[in-house]
């Protein structure tokens, strides 16, 4: 099985330490964050995916408003520049240490700081990037 994610849920994982927008919300994201450590696979969707789940339950989720749509889709272009491949809905990804590592120099280097314009999360991003993440919930290698 995959865990599927959004384009701009690739950079989220990257900084994420246990914060978010409801208790259910954190739960979900703990659980996608331990299958994407034990190194299962991840699969780009379109639209709302593992990690927006608890979201869908609760009452207006921000996941299906177009600039977040917007943030997938600078999400998708800037990795497709950095991987030097062109990164689409179904591509599958298998994160080793050597890869993740190499999204979390790029993200602390600033050069993901388009997709994340706009973002309520990304001065807390900016500060445990800037903490060379620690703390943080997933762990690759």
């Amino acid at each position: 099985m995959s865990v599927k994610l959004r384009p701009h849920h690739l950079l989220c994982i990257l900084t994420y330490v246990g914060k978010g927008y409801s208790p259910a919300f954190v739960a979900n994201y703990d659980a996608v964050a331990a299958r994407i450590s034990s190194g299962e696979d991840i699969v780009l969707t379109t639209g709302p995916d593992d990690i927006c789940a608890a979201l869908l339950k609760e009452g207006d989720p921000h996941c299906v408003n177009d600039s977040v749509a917007t943030r997938d889709d600078l999400a998708a272009d800037t990795l497709s520049q950095l991987l030097d491949r062109e990164i689409r809905t179904g591509d599958e990804f298998h994160i080793n240490a050597r890869s993740f590592s190499q999204l979390r120099d790029a993200f602390r280097a600033g050069y993901f700081a388009k997709a994340c314009s706009g973002c309520a999360w990304v001065s807390l991003c900016r500060t445990i990037a800037d903490d060379r993440f620690a703390g943080t919930r997933v762990q690759i290698g």
